[in-house]
């Protein structure tokens, strides 16, 4: 087992001590644990974020392991336990709370006002338009990074990430949807999900644009 001052001493390593510092001093909430949070979720954790705030009602299902961050022994857990777990298997030191519920929009702002940052990764178009006007509109000076178009085998150079207004960033295609028949398979998932984390990696350290 390692120590936390040698998980510490090798991340310093990797990014710095100053960037490290800031991102150790760092919380993140996200809402949803699918193909985009779970992944979304290890970026950050990897990174050396020192705090994820981890929400999502659901539980893990074999037609998730195509895509998402869980394996067979996760089968029928929460997905807020399973990836709590998965994620300790490798940053043990990382401060990790959770919240097993369905958000809407009238509980939204109670759980994800209090972040600087709050990582959107629904599955549904309603469901990101309302986290992401509820966060625009009652949390004050919190952030979002959303995402929005990851579906199919077209070209990963369609994802891209763009600056909405100083709060609200937005990755994806913006055009691909399940909805359409088409399916979600790991690889775009991964894309738009790194473009996500990689923005709020950039957030925490203080920019501004994409």
């Amino acid at each position: 087992m390692i120590t936390f001052e040698e998980y510490e001493n090798a991340l310093k390593q990797r990014h710095g001590e100053r960037i490290h510092n800031i991102l150790s001093h760092s919380s993140v909430a996200i809402a949803g644990l699918g193909g985009l949070g779970s992944n979304i979720a290890m970026y950050l954790a990897r990174a050396g974020v020192g705090h994820l705030h981890l929400v999502d009602f659901d539980k893990v299902d074999i037609t998730n392991l195509n895509r998402q961050q869980y394996d067979i022994a996760d089968l029928g857990t929460l997905k807020t336990d399973a990836l709590t777990k998965n994620i300790k298997r490798f940053n043990p030191f990382i401060e990790i709370t959770s919240q097993c519920v369905k958000v809407n929009e009238d509980n939204a702002a109670e759980i994800f006002g209090g972040y600087k940052i709050v990582c959107e990764a629904f599955d549904k178009a309603e469901n990101k338009a309302m986290l992401v006007n509820s966060i625009l509109s009652e949390c004050g000076d919190t952030k979002i990074v959303s995402g929005s178009g990851m579906a199919g085998f077209g070209s990963s150079n369609t994802i891209v990430t763009r600056k909405i207004n100083d709060r609200f960033y937005l990755c994806g295609d913006t055009k691909s949807d399940m909805n359409d028949g088409l399916a979600l398979a790991a690889p775009r998932v991964a894309i738009c999900a790194a473009h996500e984390a990689n923005m709020i990696l950039r957030l925490l350290m203080g920019e501004k644009e994409v």
